[in-house]
């Protein structure tokens, strides 16, 4: 009898300590490899949130014929997510249109535009160039030019960093945001720089750290280098992101609503 007690006690010792570990391992696991937000639904979440803060809009389908010098010492800014003819992205998406339609109305444009990269000029581009990129954002192959060099140069470096800090979809539309923001560069003022500076003060998830105060600590280090920026001062896109941390959105589930510069927005 007591030989028998004592093997029930360790059989339920054994449940109870397996129970303990599934329901750590359900609260802490890294997010499922899944949730991404490079497809369907969460794709659709985060090109509306970051439309938002761009073009004033959710509707961000219709946001691809865009550009306007909006006086940032950027020259032309262009698209969802804001190329620009300074940082030679926006010449990479012409770039990229020629081989998808050769001959296109936008490649005369390619030598003024390499000309004025790195700098605020219009030379050679001006209303005919505007109205050329209006125009080619009514041809699907634009529409795909566009999002190719999104994904290489934006969307798929956020995923990559948000996989190795095992984060899920708010993170990776958080880590996203700043690429789209601050560009994917390794100095202090770029993504790479601020991701660097949270990770000295915060451990990752993969790390065994919390999702929220290593998010939180994240979006602290780009407070900073936003509040540097003159075209950024207003801080709305930060307090989005803090915002959804509280409510624990942690996988974008809708229904969303935030303020993005003074408007309102919401998500059904």
């Amino acid at each position: 009898m007591h030989k028998k007690l004592i093997i029930s006690l360790a059989i339920l010792i054994i449940c109870l300590g397996g129970g303990y570990y599934w329901y750590h391992h359900l609260t802490n696991a890294a997010p499922s490899d899944h949730a991404t937000i490079a497809t369907g639904q969460l794709r659709d979440t985060t090109f509306s949130l970051v439309a938002s803060a761009e073009n004033s809009t959710t509707n961000y389908h219709r946001q691809y014929a865009y550009i306007e010098d909006i006086g940032d010492g950027r020259g032309y800014t262009a698209d969802i997510i804001g190329f620009t003819t300074a940082t030679g992205d926006l010449r990479q998406v012409v770039q990229r249109y020629q081989k998808l339609r050769p001959g296109n109305s936008l490649t005369v444009f390619l030598p003024a535009l390499k000309k004025v990269q790195g700098s605020a000029s219009h030379r050679g581009l001006g209303r005919k160039f505007v109205k050329a990129w209006q125009q080619a954002a009514q041809d699907k192959r634009f529409v795909q030019a566009q999002n190719d060099i999104l994904n290489q140069q934006y969307l798929q470096p956020a995923l990559t960093a948000a996989k190795t800090d095992g984060l899920g979809p708010l993170g990776q539309y958080i880590y996203y945001d700043a690429l789209v923001v601050h560009g994917p560069g390794s100095d202090a003022s770029s993504f790479g720089g601020i991701r660097r500076q949270a990770k000295q003060h915060a451990r990752t998830p993969s790390q065994g750290g919390s999702q929220t105060t290593y998010l939180e600590t994240f979006l602290k280090c780009r407070s900073k280098i936003m509040r540097q920026e003159t075209a950024h001062q207003d801080l709305s896109r930060i307090k989005t992101q803090q915002q959804f941390i509280r409510q624990k959105k942690f996988n974008l589930q809708r229904p969303l609503s935030w303020t993005m510069y003074g408007d309102h927005y919401h998500l059904k």
